[in-house]
């Protein structure tokens, strides 16, 4: 698939075939793919944590809160995504210039994670609302946790949907 087929086919799956294990080279390669994505001053200011087994039913039962996200629990995997300091000179920017330079570099992290798990023939939805204090408890982490991504194959039938966005004349200006 080239870049544009992964980001058609890509979409936040909320039906995982919970009996469908995801292989480890797959998750390997997600994670080489989230590695190497481009960070502010390559400072990479994020950590992530597989979690799989009960791991992952704990942090799914984190995301879930006033009812939110019940289809978590069925994801074989979840990769919480926490935040880690700055390097220095991404640090000097971002007070220079009053940028959050890492919930930036995260977001760029998250795009690349999903688009190549879709490349691998899996599923994934990024989680934003979250206990951050208990998924902190339960995978042992000192910074904040800014995302859960769940991954997975999706269920038989679960078929892509038709993309509602904005036109591109909406989104965009030349000058």
């Amino acid at each position: 698939m080239n870049f544009f087929e992964i980001a058609q086919a890509r979409q936040s799956c909320r039906a995982y075939d919970s009996a469908r294990p995801v292989e480890a080279e797959k998750i390997k390669a997600i994670l080489e793919s989230a590695r190497i994505a481009p960070s502010a001053c390559n400072g990479q200011p994020y950590h992530f944590t597989v979690c799989r087994g009960e791991a992952a039913k704990q942090v799914a039962k984190a995301t879930q809160g006033m009812g939110m996200n019940k289809f978590a629990s069925d994801a074989p995997v979840l990769l919480v995504i926490s935040e880690m300091p700055y390097v220095k000179s991404a640090a000097l920017g971002a007070k220079v210039k009053g940028n959050d330079y890492r919930s930036i570099d995260i977001g760029i992290a998250a795009a690349y994670i999903t688009a190549e798990a879709c490349a691998q023939g899996l599923s994934t939805c990024i989680l934003g609302w979250l206990d951050d204090d208990k998924i902190r408890e339960i995978c042992g982490l000192d910074g904040a946790v800014r995302l859960v991504i769940t991954i997975g194959y999706a269920k038989e039938g679960d078929k892509l949907r038709e993309k509602k966005r904005k036109s591109l004349s909406e989104l965009t200006t030349e000058i």
